[in-house]
């Protein structure tokens, strides 16, 4: 009686819920890798800490990051430069006014970082870029020149359109920047431990700078209600 051919045995269990860990490692060490990036800082964050915190081994956090300085460019990449080309292609095809693309600009800075973990990454970069000039680098070329490039076309357009007034965009740029920067900053030192009275509303402190903002590079008067809506 000849024997019948031995069919090949589905994936348990347990192999399907290796593949799937396998593949959520990277996203599991970058979370990891935030959270103590911004609580501690770069110098001191140890790479055995995110590999505890992600519960593997320093050894597999290895596979997937060669060091500590790729595995936060990594984290860079995933929450901030990675999302400039869909920035541009919104800024590429907005219909709305040159005053309605800035307050746009800042609402999703917001919403996408600023009201994020990630939000302490430019306040890291501000403080140990000194100690760390290769990674300061990295940050100058993948987030602060296209970030930039990205401010001074929305502004290039209001001043193309007769919306805004001829300006020196390298500054007019560091401008829009500025109160970003401040509020990453306060947000993550003053602001994490100074009394309930003098706590910023993140949105209302914005809605002020954009209205200020507005009223400077327009060539009449900002409308009401030219701040974040």
């Amino acid at each position: 009686m000849p024997l019948s051919p031995v069919s090949e045995a589905p994936p348990t269990d347990t192999h399907t819920r290796r593949l799937r860990r396998k593949d959520a490692r990277p996203g599991e060490l970058l979370a990891a890798a935030l959270d103590l990036f911004v609580d501690k800082g770069f110098a001191a964050t140890r790479v055995e800490e995110v590999a505890t915190l992600a519960g593997v081994s320093k050894g597999t956090l290895f596979l997937y990051f060669s060091s500590k300085e790729e595995l936060f460019k990594a984290e860079v990449r995933e929450h901030i430069s990675g999302r400039f080309a869909q920035w541009s292609e919104e800024i590429e095809h907005f219909e709305g006014n040159s005053q309605e693309m800035l307050r746009y600009c800042l609402n999703c800075w917001w919403e996408r970082i600023g009201a994020t973990k990630a939000s302490g990454i430019p306040k890291l970069m501000m403080s140990e870029a000194r100690n760390f000039p290769e990674l300061a680098a990295f940050y100058q070329q993948e987030v602060i020149q296209p970030g930039s490039a990205l401010i001074a076309r929305v502004l290039q357009r209001g001043v193309d359109r007769g919306e805004f007034r001829p300006m020196d965009l390298k500054y007019a740029v560091y401008m829009v920047l500025a109160p970003l920067l401040f509020l990453t900053t306060w947000t993550h030192s003053l602001g994490t431990c100074c009394d309930p009275a003098s706590q910023i509303e993140p949105e209302h402190y914005l809605a002020m700078q954009l209205d200020m903002l507005l009223r400077g590079f327009s060539t009449t008067s900002a409308p009401p209600g030219a701040g974040l809506s």
